[in-house]
């Protein structure tokens, strides 16, 4: 999606992955649950759009931590691209922390909203999340201190 404000602040370009394991009840983007939905773009044509865009970035999807060897390569050219990268997962902290295969994706990315959607938990006036147990994390403050640190 060019040009939201919703996946983060201000405006962004916001890329959504196909796949999603989690499957969480209430899911806004149950047609990303898939691995094979949506339409297949290179590495270098997604890069056009952001760079077209200029705007900071968001990942989401489904869930780019649900298909790590995809989405590490896009993490590294937004970076090397210079952009503020977030990403929306349903796998909390903890868990990616404790997944040497996902937790290596954890320094390309600069917050972090983590955790599943819970319906019962919903909140419509929360910011950038959609559910109370949600969290947004600042992942370079929290790599550096060993704990999750709330943005």
């Amino acid at each position: 999606m060019r040009g939201t404000t919703v996946d983060g602040p201000g405006f962004r370009t916001s890329i959504y992955l196909a796949g999603c394991n989690h499957r969480c009840p209430g899911c806004h983007n149950p047609q990303s649950w898939s691995f094979d939905g949506g339409s297949s773009m290179t590495l270098e044509e997604i890069m056009e759009i952001v760079r077209e865009e200029d705007f900071n970035v968001t990942l989401s999807g489904g869930d780019p931590l649900c298909s790590p060897l995809t989405t590490l390569p896009l993490l590294k050219a937004l970076k090397e691209d210079g952009r503020n990268v977030w990403l929306f997962t349903g796998y909390t902290w903890e868990e990616i922390s404790a997944n040497p295969e996902i937790s290596k994706l954890l320094p390309f990315i600069d917050v972090l909203v983590d955790g599943r959607f819970v319906e019962s938990l919903k909140d419509p006036d929360l910011l950038f999340r959609g559910s109370a147990n949600q969290r947004l994390i600042d992942v370079k403050q929290s790599i550096r201190e060993g704990v999750p640190v709330e943005y």
